[in-house]
């Protein structure tokens, strides 16, 4: 039986496990299907190793801790830190965003900015880290939808990045609540289109999530466009039957591995129960956060920290 509190941890350790399983798969092709990864290895980092996906997760889940509503000054703050920091990994629209910030600028003019500056960006970076959301307001739809919106205008005003940001936390509050003798599979198929639904999906996007189940592994581009990443989390999840052969499935088809690793992850967390992760993947699992502070989070503290995101709702 999966409870709600062992959904709510699966999203977050689940998110946590697929970013670092990805992480030595990414900007790398596609792995064969006769030599997919299953384990955690070194990669730019050490094996285990959590990146800037879920760095941005926690600094949101710190600011949701805070401040409740959401503060988009706080936030915005709180990514500014992790970017002085220097992280070894940031994606280039975030990068831009955050320079500017870092600068002076007020992050409302530093993401219009940028966004005028490349009209056709709509990165992955605010789906990447948007779990969080999920988790702090599980039971509070209209509060969900507002802290969605607004993490993601910190960096990604894009249209498409917005709706991939609602989407996805509804598709995840959905998993959450649901009824506990749904099939996994019929609860997931059915999540999706009423997510689709609440949040008004335009028709492209509409036809995207749709059709991901359906699209062959070779069809999957998995860039860092958010509509690839989305597309290709959800294939992953939708075409498989456990936490572990979905992750496997996400992060083997390179490119933008850690991110697609970590939507998909946040998703089987949803659906299968924190119960569901392997453990050697979870004994492996450590990053540091705040960057060069010398904390160290491993399993344990990111169960703690859902616990308490969780108990905000």
């Amino acid at each position: 039986m999966h409870t709600i509190k062992d959904r709510l941890q699966g999203i977050a350790l689940g998110a946590v496990v697929g970013d670092a399983l990805g992480m030595p798969l990414e900007f790398f092709p596609p792995r064969p299907l006769h030599d997919l990864e299953t384990e955690m290895v070194a990669g730019p980092l050490p094996a285990g190793s959590f990146t800037d996906d879920t760095e941005m997760a926690l600094a949101l889940a710190e600011s949701l801790l805070a401040r409740t509503p959401l503060d988009g000054a706080d936030l915005a703050q709180r990514f500014v830190s992790w970017y002085n920091a220097g992280p070894p990994d940031i994606g280039i629209h975030t990068s831009h965003v955050l320079g500017l910030i870092a600068n002076g600028t007020s992050w409302q003019t530093a993401a219009e900015i940028v966004q005028k500056g490349h009209p056709e960006s709509a990165s992955n970076g605010s789906l990447m880290r948007c779990w969080p959301v999920s988790v702090a307001c599980w039971n509070d739809p209209e509060r969900l939808l507002e802290t969605a919106r607004l993490q993601c205008a910190i960096t990604h005003p894009h249209p498409e990045c917005l709706q991939a940001c609602l989407f996805f936390n509804t598709l995840l509050r959905l998993l959450v609540n649901r009824q506990e003798d749904q099939p996994a599979d019929a609860a997931l198929r059915e999540a999706i289109t009423q997510s689709a639904d609440l949040v008004e999906l335009d028709e492209e996007m509409r036809l995207l999530v749709e059709l991901a189940p359906v699209r062959t592994r070779e069809a999957l581009p998995n860039s860092g466009w958010v509509r690839h990443t989305l597309e290709s989390a959800l294939w992953a999840v939708l075409t498989t039957r456990t936490f572990e052969e979905a992750l496997v499935q996400a992060v083997n088809l390179g490119n933008d591995a850690d991110t697609t690793g970590s939507v998909a992850g946040a998703l089987a967390g949803a659906l299968y129960g924190v119960k569901a992760i392997p453990g050697r993947w979870l004994q492996a699992l450590h990053g540091e956060y705040p960057i060069k502070s010398g904390k160290v989070w491993k399993a344990a503290d990111l169960l703690h920290m859902a616990e308490r995101l969780s108990g905000k709702a």
